[in-house]
Order: C-alpha cells, then sequence, then structure tokens
C-alpha cells in the first residue's frame, strides 16, 4: 500500500510530506498517530536541525480532515467520532512546542486540518499557488486545530472575517495576513529544501528566497473587514454588513448567512475568548465544542448536502443566527469534567 506520510532525512532535515494528492492530502487519523511518534524522534536527534513539511502534488498542501470519515464514525457513534480530534489537537499542541525550527511549505491548497499541521509551526512559506481558509461553519463544524488561538491574532478583525465567511486567501494575502511569514514562487521549493538540508540559520536561508508577493486585495479590504466585523454577536455583525451599502458587503453577508447558524456562533466566540487565552487553553476550548458539535444535526446536515449529494442547500437547525440563544453557545463550551485534553 502507498503509505500516507513519507518521512526521510536530508541532511539536517527531517522532511515530512503528507502523501494523498488524490485527495488533496486530507489528514486521516493515520497520518495524525505516524507523524507524531516522528516528530518526537526528531525533537532528540541531535542530527536533525530542523522540519519541514509539504504536501504531495501540486494542489494541495492539506485540504483538512477526513470529513466523511469523521461524518460516517459519527453516524454510528464510533469512538473516532471524537477521538480523531483529541489525537490531532495533542499533534498540534506538539507542533507549537516544537524545540527545532519546523517550517511548513503551504503549496496548495491549505484548510483545516492543514492549518493545524502548519500554522503553529515557527515559519510559514506560502506560494501563488496558496489557497488558505478555515470554512468549517459551512459544514456545521468548528474553526479548530488551534485556530481559537492563532486566528484572533491576526490583524484586526481578519480572523472573524475568516471563520464567518469561510473567506479564502490566496498566497500574498496569506503572507499580509500573517499566516505565512514567507512568499515566494512554487518553483523554488526545492532549491529551498535543499538549502535547508545544508543546516544553518533557518531564518536567513527563508529571507534569502522570500519574494515581496503582488496583486493583494486583503490590505484594501482591510479597514472593511474591521469595521464591520467587530460585533459581538453574529447578529450584530448582520446587521452591520446590511446597513452598508457597498456591494462587498453584500457579499460578506450572503456568505454569513449560506453558514451553520450556531456554527457561526461558535466560530465567534472562539476568536472573541481566544485572543485572551494561551493556547492549551484554546484548545481544550476546541475539544469541549467539538464533542458537542459532533452530538447536533449541522454537522451531519453539512456534510450531506456539501460532500454527499453536493446539492449545497443545507437545512440548519435552527435555522436562523436570530434563533441561536447565548445559552445554546455556554452549553457547547462548557467544560468536559474527567474528558478534558491532556497534554
Amino acid at each position: 500500500m502507498t503509505p500516507e506520510v513519507i518521512f526521510e532525512t536530508r541532511g539536517k532535515s527531517g522532511l515530512i510530506t503528507l502523501n494523498r494528492p488524490e485527495a488533496l492530502n486530507a489528514l486521516t487519523l493515520t497520518m495524525v498517530r505516524e507523524i507524531s511518534p516522528v516528530l518526537a524522534a526528531w525533537a532528540q536527534d541531535e542530527a536533525i536541525e530542523n522540519i519541514v513539511i509539504e504536501g504531495a502534488g501540486e494542489k494541495g498542501f492539506c485540504a483538512g480532515g477526513d470529513i466523511r470519515a469523521l461524518h460516517d464514525w459519527g453516524k454510528s457513534g464510533a469512538p473516532e467520532a471524537t477521538g480523531f480530534y483529541r489525537e490531532e489537537y495533542q499533534l498540534n499542541h506538539r507542533i507549537k512546542h516544537f524545540p527545532k525550527p519546523y517550517i511548513a511549505l503551504i503549496d496548495g491548497i491549505t484548510m483545516g486540518g492543514g492549518v493545524g499541521v502548519s500554522v503553529h509551526g515557527r515559519y510559514r512559506v506560502a506560494t501563488p499557488r496558496t489557497l488558505f481558509a478555515m470554512p468549517e461553519s459551512g459544514i456545521g463544524l468548528l474553526p479548530d486545530v488551534g485556530g481559537t488561538y492563532f486566528l484572533p491574532r491576526l490583524a484586526g478583525e481578519t480572523g472573524a472575517w475568516l471563520v464567518l465567511t469561510g473567506a479564502r486567501l490566496r498566497g500574498g494575502d496569506a503572507f499580509a495576513a500573517g499566516v505565512a511569514t514567507h512568499y515566494m514562487a512554487s518553483e523554488g521549493l526545492e532549491n529551498l529544501k535543499a538549502n535547508l538540508a545544508e543546516g544553518g540559520d533557518v531564518k536567513a536561508i527563508l529571507d534569502a528566497h522570500h519574494q515581496a508577493p503582488e496583486g493583494l486585495s486583503l490590505p484594501e479590504q482591510q479597514g472593511d473587514i474591521d469595521r464591520l466585523f467587530q460585533g459581538q454577536s453574529v447578529v450584530e455583525i448582520l446587521a452591520a454588513l446590511d446597513a452598508d451599502a457597498s456591494p462587498w458587503a453584500k457579499k460578506q453577508s450572503e456568505a454569513v448567512r449560506a453558514k451553520s447558524p450556531i456554527s457561526a456562533a461558535v466560530a465567534l466566540r472562539q476568536m472573541r475568548e481566544g485572543r485572551h487565552a494561551d493556547f492549551e487553553a484554546c484548545l481544550r476550548m476546541e475539544m469541549r465544542a467539538v464533542t458537542r458539535m459532533m452530538a447536533l444535526p449541522d454537522f451531519y446536515e453539512g456534510v450531506r448536502a456539501t460532500i454527499i449529494e453536493k446539492t449545497g442547500a443545507p437545512v440548519w437547525s435552527p435555522a436562523t443566527h436570530e434563533a441561536v440563544t447565548a445559552q445554546q453557545i455556554d452549553a457547547i463550551f462548557a467544560p468536559l469534567g474527567e474528558d478534558e485534553l491532556q497534554f
């Protein structure tokens, strides 16, 4: 069988290749379980100076978690339905605290689980092929994998905008937003990897390969994003968008209204509380929320409409943002007791 992850040592680099190009390298439980012990070993290996992670093929770094498997586990009541997230978050924690430079080459689609194995590393290299998004509220889930910590720390209200609309950032805008630390042409990545394998000052190597991106759109939108997405509730943000006469605001309003109302409310709570919480608290918050969300109908409805039947018309419960109550969201984030996430 073709391995789902390929591990190599090249000179001073430990190289991880996510190897499911036919599925845009979507992250499986097997992949999570294989990556974690290798990182633990490489952390102790004095011959390894840096870690490089990339995706096979030219289309995707990693398009997210294996949503269909999660759907089927949840439907059948299998322990993997929440067990996958628990192990994935522990891997995210290992990456965040990895003692050596960890460089993610986010060349292609980078969403969901792919964000979790990239953004918490010390360096992220975007390219013109990068397409970054956290679209989970469109399938009745939440922006997890440490997004509760990382996204609120982007400029202004960029995090709230991304999670409520599912907006996608091209490579240059991913760099402008702070998602990526460096930007360069895809064609130069092999040379970059060769230079990293030689060892030495990783930041200096990356800086030497960095190219200034052109044709950015995010800087022009930043003022509107910060002004219109600062509300403390999704209803308040929608009111601000609807009161704005611009075509851009109308498009954002339509995008928010297409998402699961309960997912959107959960995502906004993450952005507001995560800004002031440490990384471990954010992951625990996500474990609480995903455990409750997997027991609600919206995830299964979202997967049915967008992935299984592809009707593109999910029927959410509750159906409107106005119908979501603070009590419902409080219950989703309530502690798990002895099932709290541990590190």
